[in-house]
């Protein structure tokens, strides 16, 4: 379930992790003096002869949506490959990616709660993010979107260190957060879409850029027959109905209410259920949700809606459905939720808004204005058709695997990094 942030949030630690056991360090490493910034950045590229590629990703860490997504995904997708690069991690805040990043064995580096509202929190993570980048070599640092952007890219610029722009967000460079990263302009820009691509100028008008799709994991293999009932059982559904899955943060623009209003048209119906997955992260989310499930009550949709909260089994969630819908209100900027469905098998419905036009075409789903009368016929027409279920759902994985396997997006990534790396890893 995958959001945006435009703010950090809650409190957390600060601790520093140990180097990736495919680090290498050539035999001319030394350490590294930082009373002189000239000679430390020298030291720093002398350091990195003989060494894999190393590559640093900064985010905040506070929240968890499409940023924590990937940057689990490319921990997860670079352990398992043999030698490669190095990816390390810098985050503000605990959480739940700062545990996953460590039990994916990433090396990570908490730079300490950084609030604009505390000014001298700021000051100390930017001080803890200069201390890193003195103390190890790196050939570029990746500030994933305008937050960590507008605080930690001019400690990366001092530093003489390439600065690496990670566009997960449309931009409008109107928003306060976006005007203050636009002080320190990055030496590339990566964007997660076409779409966000087209808006990249509003903030960066001269910055290189180019598009890499993020990194979605198939979810692996489907449920055994008896595994599919049960989880079906446990969650309202017989074995005639058909399954209709929304799995996202409870934020209004992500469609949840549009869903309602169509699955209110089809009240009379027979045989489909809808499930809701996704727990509310902010108190704004937590109102929404509970007006939702006030909506689908006012519907007389409440035995055929539930929702499920937070789930940790989104993967067994989707292969346990029939059709997934998430039908956007505003555009989203890629969509890693509708490439996990197609992995799944399942058809896609979607509005034909933002990212998800990149993803979801004739082979594996259905776009549709964002108007509930639209929404609930082609829901319909996905109901009372097993056959069209099935010819979209099987165009799905081959469909996600062009679009965001993992592997791909390493080496797309790690060949911008070289594109703009100044020591000897370029």
């Amino acid at each position: 379930m995958h959001g945006s942030r435009k703010s950090s949030g809650k409190r957390g630690g600060a601790e520093t992790g140990g180097a990736s056991s495919r680090e290498s360090h050539g035999a001319g490493d030394q350490p590294v003096d930082d009373t002189d910034a000239g000679t430390s950045v020298s030291r720093r590229w002398q350091a990195s002869v003989g060494t894999s590629l190393r590559v640093l990703h900064v985010s905040s860490g506070n929240l968890y949506g499409g940023v924590e997504t990937l940057l689990r995904t490319l921990a997860l997708a670079n352990a398992e490959r043999d030698g490669g690069a190095v990816h390390a991690f810098a985050l503000c805040f605990e959480g739940r990616i700062a545990d996953e990043l460590r039990s994916a064995g990433a090396p990570l580096t908490m730079l300490g709660p950084a609030k604009v509202s505390r000014p001298w929190r700021v000051w100390e993570a930017r001080r803890s993010l200069k201390a890193l980048l003195q103390r190890e070599a790196f050939d570029a640092v990746v500030c994933h979107a305008a937050w960590p952007q507008a605080l930690f890219g001019p400690v990366v610029r001092s530093a003489g260190v390439p600065l690496i722009f990670f566009q997960h967000d449309a931009l409008s460079g109107t928003h306060w957060v976006e005007r203050w990263a636009r002080v320190t302009s990055p030496d590339l820009a990566l964007c997660n879409s076409r779409y966000t691509a087209s808006t990249l100028s509003s903030v960066y008008p001269r910055t290189p850029s180019s598009v890499l799709h993020p990194p979605v994991r198939d979810g692996g293999p489907g449920l055994s027959a008896s595994e599919r009932a049960s989880l079906r059982g446990e969650l309202g559904a017989g074995a005639a109905d058909v399954v209709i899955v929304h799995a996202s943060r409870m934020q209004e623009w992500k469609g949840q209410r549009l869903l309602l209003e169509a699955l209110g048209r089809l009240r009379q119906v027979p045989h489909w259920k809808a499930w809701f997955a996704g727990g509310a992260q902010r108190p704004e989310e937590a109102s929404y949700e509970e007006g939702l499930k006030a909506q689908a009550s006012a519907l007389g949709l409440g035995d055929r809606v539930r929702f499920l909260g937070q789930r940790s089994d989104v993967p067994r969630l989707l292969r346990a459905a029939e059709v997934h819908c998430q039908p956007n209100t505003g555009p989203e900027p890629f969509g890693l939720a509708f490439v996990e469905a197609l992995y799944a098998g399942l058809p896609v419905v979607t509005t034909a808004l933002g990212g998800p036009l990149e993803i979801v075409d004739a082979s594996c789903g259905v776009l549709v204005p964002p108007k509930p009368e639209a929404l609930a016929q082609a829901l319909r027409e996905l109901i009372e058709n097993e056959s069209a279920r099935r010819t979209l759902g099987s165009g799905g994985p081959s469909r996600a695997r062009a679009l965001s396997a993992p592997a791909e997006f390493l080496e797309g990534l790690e060949d911008a990094v070289r594109s703009v790396a100044r020591g000897p890893a370029a």
